[in-house]
């Protein structure tokens, strides 16, 4: 009777289950392993889905300022007219977001390469909150980058998501 490691890498690798846990554990061991960034980058983002959480439980009004030194006018005033108009209902979405998006860099494969365009795509807007934001959004963004690129390129030879027996 085969393990589960034998049931994942005779989906993934048929050429390499032979039934034999010699061969088994070499193919485990053929498989490259995934680079720490998207692991780290995403439980980030879960922690701040649930710091999100916590500000809308706590009080709403902590986000009342954040936009005041939006670099446009558009943005000053969406935020207050509309996002603070209902500050429980975006900050939710808010938690969901990021929360989405950390799992999705978990996960790994073609979730985390949706997962690492949210990212920046997270960050070039959160650069329109003001120059302030800058100090954290461009490291970040070099940051985030160079991680996508080495999950990218680490991560393309392992299986994809769906076709690994989830245990």
């Amino acid at each position: 009777m085969r393990t589960r490691s034998q049931v994942r890498i005779a989906e993934v690798h048929p050429a390499r289950s032979d039934g034999n846990e010699a061969s088994a554990r070499s193919a485990a061991s053929a498989l490259p392993r995934r680079h720490w960034g998207g692991p780290v980058v995403g439980g980030f983002f879960l922690s701040m889905g649930g710091v999100h959480l916590g500000l809308v439980a706590a009080d709403t009004e902590t986000y009342r300022h954040f936009a005041d030194a939006g670099l446009f006018g558009f943005v000053r005033e969406g935020w207050q007219q509309i996002f603070m108009a209902h500050s429980v209902v975006f900050g939710l979405l808010l938690m969901a977001a990021e929360t989405t998006v950390g799992i999705l860099l978990l996960v790994g494969g073609r979730c985390a390469r949706a997962g690492w365009v949210a990212v920046v795509v997270f960050h070039v807007l959160l650069m329109l909150f003001g120059f302030g934001v800058w100090l954290w959004s461009v490291p970040a963004l070099v940051l985030v980058v160079v991680l996508a690129r080495r999950d990218a390129t680490v991560s393309s030879g392992l299986p994809r998501a769906d076709h690994v027996l989830l245990s």
